[in-house]
């Protein structure tokens, strides 16, 4: 029997909620505590994606870090309804250079 994962969205509620008509699990959080503890909630559980608003990742590096090496969850910043810090672009990047070994953007 095939595993079934989780795809979330964390952020305030007018950046997530569009993303319940396709599917995904929504969590509308207050702050970036809030989005802590959610997220290692999921961690612990089946959830295979995660889609972060910028908002909220830029107060949460240390999160960040601990799981962008691990398989699951893939944490992907999302801009929110204020608009791209671009945050999410400037990890891209970097991935990109840790395994090319070279600024191809």
């Amino acid at each position: 029997m095939a595993m079934t994962y989780q795809i979330a969205a964390i952020g305030d509620w007018e950046s997530v909620m569009g993303f319940r008509a396709l599917g995904l699990d929504t969590y509308p959080v207050v702050d970036a505590a809030e989005a802590r503890e959610k997220i290692r909630e999921l961690a612990k559980g089946n959830c295979a994606v995660i889609y972060l608003t910028e908002q909220l990742a830029k107060d949460l590096e240390d999160v960040i870090s601990r799981y962008k090496d691990e398989i699951r969850p893939a944490i992907i910043l999302i801009p929110g309804r204020q608009g791209s810090l671009g945050i999410g672009r400037n990890n891209i990047q970097r991935a990109i250079e840790r395994a090319v070994g070279a600024d191809i953007l």
